[in-house]
């Protein structure tokens, strides 16, 4: 009996944002020897067991979901930097080494006890955020466009962690979408609640909010109008050595280990975001 490849067959159609939430597993041994020696670099220099281990599963699950999509081993994946938009320096987005030009667009994000990757045929960004405390928001409200902090100040005290959160995840998923990374641009980009006298957002991209349970706060960014949207739960045994991203391979012959649970599936344009310009 012929054994099943550790990568499946996942589609994503031209119009598709497919966004994967995992929960990294608690135990287990992860697929260590699936990443390349930059990512083992980085994963040796973190000083914390679970940082560490948090960014071995996030970077298993890119690449076990982008060998799903490309039906190729996940070990053989090759990562780049797209040229930066800014500057033309080769430190812009994470792009696929050596892909063609029908190559999925991907981006990652991971937060202590969440990981959201997001893949589509445009380009695309994604952040997920730990909810932070007081403390933090009154540190880094000055990071935030002036009209933001207009409307942070304007809320309950308790309410502002998660207002925060939701829109830092927003202003780094647009930008690490945009290739432009974060530095000293939140402040000029402005990802609010809207309104009549509210400044305008960044042309040429929709931006919406991922539910992903209580304690994190979750956007994507993507170019063009807002696309069809799907977020699956990627099971935490996923990341594990012998585990298997949910889909089918070779025709729909394979039995995957592991299924697919979808925890929400919308139109973007139903959902809480902006379609902009």
């Amino acid at each position: 009996m012929t054994a099943a490849p550790l990568w499946s067959e996942l589609p994503l159609q031209e119009r598709d944002l497919v966004l994967w939430l995992l929960t990294p597993p608690d135990q287990g041994p992860l697929a260590f020897d699936e990443l390349d020696e930059t990512e083992r670099r980085r994963a040796d220099a973190f000083r914390l067991r679970g940082d560490r281990a948090l960014y071995v599963a996030a970077h298993i699950a890119l690449r076990r979901l982008l060998g799903g999509y490309l039906r190729t081993p996940a070990k053989e994946l090759a990562f780049a930097r797209a040229d930066c938009p800014r500057c033309g320096g080769p430190h812009g987005r994470p792009v696929l080494a050596g892909a063609g030009p029908d190559a999925p667009h991907f981006s990652l994000s991971h937060s202590r006890g969440a990981v959201l990757v997001g893949v589509a045929r445009a380009p695309v960004g994604v952040d997920v955020e730990r909810m932070p405390g007081p403390e933090r928001v009154d540190v880094c409200r000055s990071a935030l466009h002036p009209y933001e902090q207009q409307e942070l100040a304007g809320l309950r005290a308790p309410d502002r962690p998660a207002f925060f959160a939701r829109l830092w995840a927003r202003k780094e998923a647009c930008l690490k979408g945009m290739g432009v990374g974060v530095g000293g641009w939140t402040s000029e980009v402005y990802l609010g609640e809207g309104g009549p006298d509210a400044p305008p957002r960044p042309v040429g991209w929709s931006v919406l909010d991922v539910p992903c349970g209580a304690g994190h706060a979750a956007a994507a960014a993507i170019r063009g109008p807002a696309p069809r949207t799907a977020v699956h739960r990627l099971p935490p045994k996923a990341v594990l050595i012998g585990g298997r991203v949910p889909g089918t391979a070779d025709g729909g012959s394979y039995e995957p280990v592991l299924p697919l649970k979808p925890v929400l599936a919308f139109d973007a344009r139903d959902a809480r975001q902006e379609e902009l310009p």
